[in-house]
């Protein structure tokens, strides 16, 4: 039928939704940044973190009730260098504490990306550290870009940026997935090992 009545029914196309992820040190943020900069809308998982155990954050309450006081800081936020020790030494605790910020994450993410849509972008770029261990943001991805590189440039690169010894980034670096895990994963592999800023940006463009 056609008349004033009549509605007129637009139909928006959903962006695409883009996991990155990365070993650490292997350049992930600056790539999303890039992709930004691509006119991409960035979901950063690890600043979603941040902020829900950030003082007056959403997860502070629960993170109280589970490990105690000496888990909050002076601040009033989750203290970190006390948590990292605990949840590296005890598996269990770190399944707890995933269960109460990850969900957090989700709901944040979530929120975050139908903004993204609704300003017009056409991709949503999840920045997702843990993306192959976590198993559950995979049903969420259209494709997933993986920025690799070698080992020992991974350790180079933490040591100078947080002054942590060789022991401690390698330990670090045990608790995520393997190089190969997180190829087996992506849709697209960037190998950020000795090239320079320009040639990471001219792969940022191209994904």
């Amino acid at each position: 039928a056609h008349g004033a009545g009549t509605a007129r029914i637009v139909t928006m196309q959903r962006p695409m939704h883009v996991g990155l992820t990365g070993g650490m040190g292997s350049g992930k943020s600056t790539l999303g940044q890039m992709l930004v900069s691509c006119g991409a809308a960035l979901i950063d998982a690890d600043a979603i973190a941040r902020g829900v155990t950030a003082p007056g954050g959403a997860a502070i309450a629960d993170i109280r009730a589970t490990f105690g006081q000496d888990a909050i800081d002076a601040t009033g936020a989750m203290d970190r260098s006390r948590m990292r020790a605990l949840v590296f030494a005890n598996p269990q605790a770190r399944t707890q504490l995933e269960a109460i910020v990850h969900p957090w994450v989700t709901k944040l993410g979530d929120q975050q990306a139908l903004d993204a849509a609704a300003a017009g972008h056409r991709a949503i770029v999840f920045d997702i550290p843990l993306l192959v261990e976590s198993g559950r943001w995979v049903r969420k991805l259209d494709a997933v870009v993986v920025v690799d590189c070698s080992t020992e440039t991974q350790i180079h690169r933490v040591m100078a940026r947080s002054g942590l010894q060789r022991a401690a980034v390698q330990a670090i670096l045990q608790t995520q997935a393997s190089r190969q895990a997180r190829r087996a994963a992506a849709d697209v592999v960037i190998l950020n090992d000795g090239i320079n800023l320009e040639t990471l940006r001219r792969q940022a463009a191209q994904v």
